[in-house]
């Protein structure tokens, strides 16, 4: 049976002691939190919220059952902290399991999934900060040059660590001190940086295929409310529609149809942002109309357009 603590571990039986423990987390289970265990089937449910003072760090505190993210990336750092069960992701071309008590970090722009390993789920905070955080942390500790970190695994297996970031979270989620909130995120991002980032690996120069993926890149970012066809994108950097097509998959993990939804998704945050309604977003963004976006901003975001609006304009003193 699974451990209800962590939802990872085998209970296992302990020759001293009458409460089976956890052969993951090590935590002993008592019969009347199993017998809860078996009786409260889990629920998903999801809260997002933002930080003014903090440049408008997004934040999220959710449990996931049977919903799966679609393949997607973040404008600035990603930062999971498992709490409870575990997350299974596609990133950098492979298959990755996240555990209870481990911390998953995927950088700016680096396209990744999620779905639960479990029947039950798994429950996680995840902390977005932009690159801008990442960069004034690292250029605070003397044995950094103030590069931009790297971590080379996405999955941080450091029980303490995750502690530590969920004890982070819970503060900027409540502590009404200004002070307090900055303090203690910068201390969390700079523990982060401090134990697991390195240098970014030597990349070699630019080819000519990379090249017209950025370009097209480029033309969807500056284009995305029209109605383009693969035949302009194609034209746009002279290369076979099937080529640009093979071409574009193979350096961004999408097809040009779906990266140019991730960037309407990202765009229309910005308009929710603003006070616009989801409709006028929609439109504004490309999308036909609001069940559209609300179908394409719930696979890449995990939450649905009038749940990020609402969180958007959560003001702390």
């Amino acid at each position: 049976m699974l451990c209800p603590y962590c939802l990872y571990g085998e209970l296992q039986k302990h020759t001293r002691r009458r409460s089976p423990y956890c052969s993951y987390c090590g935590s002993a289970v008592f019969s009347s939190e199993l017998t809860m265990s078996r009786s409260i089937p889990p629920k998903e449910q999801v809260k997002f919220w933002r930080d003014p003072a903090l440049c408008n760090l997004e934040m999220l505190s959710a449990t996931y059952i049977t919903y799966a993210f679609s393949r997607h990336a973040h404008e600035g750092f990603g930062i999971a902290i498992v709490e409870s069960g575990a997350m299974e992701f596609d990133c950098r071309g492979t298959t990755h399991v996240a555990p209870a008590g481990s911390v998953v970090v995927t950088h700016p722009g680096e396209m990744h999934t999620g779905q639960a390993v479990l029947e039950t789920g798994w429950t996680y905070r995840t902390l977005l900060p932009a690159a801008d955080w990442f960069q004034q942390v690292a250029e605070g500790l003397a044995d950094h040059s103030g590069s931009l970190p790297y971590f080379s695994s996405p999955v941080i297996q450091d029980r303490q660590l995750n502690q530590q970031l969920v004890t982070l979270h819970c503060t900027l989620e409540t502590s009404p001190s200004l002070l307090e909130r900055k303090s203690r995120f910068l201390w969390g991002l700079a523990q982060l940086v401090r134990g697991y980032a390195s240098d970014r690996p030597f990349v070699k120069s630019i080819g000519k295929e990379q090249h017209a993926v950025q370009q097209v890149q480029d033309y969807l970012r500056v284009n995305y409310e029209a109605n383009l066809t693969l035949d302009e994108l194609a034209h746009l950097v002279d290369l076979n529609p099937l080529r640009l097509l093979r071409t574009f998959r193979k350096h961004t993990g999408l097809p040009p149809h779906a990266y140019l939804n991730h960037v309407r998704v990202h765009q229309a945050k910005q308009l929710l942002t603003a006070g616009w309604s989801i409709t006028d977003a929609a439109l504004e963004t490309g999308f036909t109309d609001q069940s559209h976006l609300h179908r394409h901003f719930k696979k890449l975001l995990g939450i649905t357009p009038g749940q990020y609006a609402r969180g958007a304009k959560t003001y702390k003193i």
